[in-house]
């Protein structure tokens, strides 16, 4: 009865898959190739990477899941992409600039570049690593969901999620960056038609915005407002600014940046993406009508494909969870790349500098299989929501920003042990916080007292180090 609904699904899964093989035909797929393919990408492309960000499975399902669950806290994911895209416009140039003059391939390379220390790169690369897996499991979690739900129950999740880690690690292996850049395309074409269709449809099937809105008021009031579980004002200014700023401090964000053929390109993104975010309104509009649909649902993160599932005719149900299917491959294909290369480039090639060039992409594609391994493990054993598993991963990287920041613009305000010193104790809080499950401090996101924490260590131990310098070069 809804083999309709499997078969759009798993065509989905095969073009894709093809699509990836088919993109590194005639190209030499050495390590430049393969990660930041050859820096050679036009606007487009870079727009389609830097745009696979927005619309992933946290977006998907993670941003219904939230409407569904959590209610007025959830418009801080309209928000913190519009401080993101501001601070590209002047971050990112600079960046692109500095790594095409000294021909980085990796997030952990502009570090080691820049201060000289291979051990600041290790760190920068272990953080990395360690903050994807979770980001890549929200991704696996809710493409299993997806399939699940689209399959009527026929697919478990368990089963959805082994089948997508197989193709995305089999085409990332042999095409790289090029076949995440290929299937982008496929999903934004195919993800804002949807997203359009459900933001528009599930609130007309409850009687339109206005009624849907006055009726989850009367339901449950309080629940459209800020305040929600503690999620107040300072929760969501901490909030925008933490995710805003570390919004490219993930290592395949960051490694993207590498891909463009010049600078531009960021400005001109920086313009137009803004307006592409204001369709997550319509995914957040779809959340708040699957309250009045699906009610009492234990899983939030499976509101708008349950919704879906009661109004909608299977092969519709399965091209809304082929569309789910594509949010998850490609971030999740550029992900499982960046911690491939990550490793490889920035751990293994250090600690064995006599390793060839050919070693060291191997053990990047072999690396690609034990993370998606890894990441294939915690999915099937965690049950933790999209979106916590999101920011849990923002804490991490969001380390990064204040190095990154002032070792830009601030001409030589930081040093080499600063930097080291200032991401090592941002972490280490990120780390504590985490083990003690705390989210909230006096109201304010904790891992943004990590960050700020973080920008004041930078600091003052650049300045003491700086000082120490300083004074030897006088006494010599």
């Amino acid at each position: 009865m809804h083999a309709s609904s499997m078969v759009i699904i798993f065509f989905t899964i095969a073009l894709a898959l093809v699509l990836g093989l088919l993109a590194q035909r005639r190209k030499q797929m050495n390590l430049e190739q393969w990660s930041v393919g050859g820096r050679g990408f036009g606007i487009l492309f870079v727009f389609l990477l830097m745009a696979g960000e927005i619309y992933t499975t946290f977006t998907f399902l993670g941003g219904s899941g939230w409407s569904y669950g959590t209610g007025g806290p959830t418009v801080y994911i309209l928000a913190y992409g519009a401080v993101a895209y501001l601070f590209s416009y002047f971050l990112l140039p600079p960046v692109w600039r500095y790594a095409k003059d000294h021909n980085l391939i990796s997030q952990p390379d502009f570090f080691n570049k820049k201060f000289d220390s291979k051990w600041l790169g290790i760190l920068v690369a272990v953080v990395g690593v360690v903050a994807i897996i979770p980001y890549l499991q929200s991704q696996m979690t809710g493409l299993g969901l997806i399939v699940e739900v689209a399959s009527y129950g026929a697919i478990n999740q368990t089963v959805g999620i082994g089948i997508a880690m197989i193709v995305l690690a089999l085409y990332v292996t042999i095409s790289g960056v090029h076949g995440t850049a290929w299937t982008a395309v496929l999903k934004d074409i195919v993800i804002l038609i949807v997203v359009l269709v459900v933001g528009i449809a599930l609130p007309v099937h409850v009687g339109g915005l206005h009624k849907m809105f006055t009726t989850i008021n009367t339901e449950k009031p309080g629940f459209l407002t800020l305040g929600v579980k503690g999620m107040g004002i300072p929760w969501y200014i901490s909030t925008v600014l933490l995710t805003g700023l570390g919004f490219y401090m993930w290592p395949h964000a960051f490694g993207a940046v590498y891909t463009a053929k010049n600078e531009r390109v960021f400005r001109r993104n920086a313009i137009f993406l803004p307006l592409y975010q204001l369709v997550l309104l319509f995914v957040f509009f779809a959340g708040f009508a699957a309250i009045l649909i699906v009610p009492g649902l234990q899983n939030s993160n499976l509101a708008l494909m349950a919704a879906v599932q009661k109004i909608f005719p299977a092969w519709l149900v399965g091209v809304i969870g082929g569309a789910g299917v594509l949010c998850a491959i490609v971030p999740g294909s550029l992900m499982l790349m960046s911690a491939g290369t990550l490793i490889a480039e920035n751990i293994y090639r250090p600690i064995n500098p006599n390793a060839s060039s050919k070693q060291v992409q191997t053990v990047a594609r072999v690396m690609v299989w034990i993370v998606a391994a890894v990441t294939l493990i915690f999915s099937i054993h965690s049950n933790a929501a999209i979106v916590a598993l999101l920011l849990m991963g923002y804490n991490f990287v969001s380390q990064f920003f204040p190095t990154i920041l002032l070792s830009i613009f601030g001409r030589g305000a930081v040093s080499k042990a600063g930097a080291f010193t200032g991401i090592l104790v941002g972490v280490l809080l990120v780390v504590y916080f985490t083990l003690t499950k705390q989210s909230l401090l006096w109201g304010v996101n904790t891992g943004f007292w990590a960050l700020l924490v973080n920008f004041v260590i930078v600091l003052i131990v650049s300045a003491v180090t700086r000082d120490v310098k300083a004074e030897r070069s006088i006494t010599v």
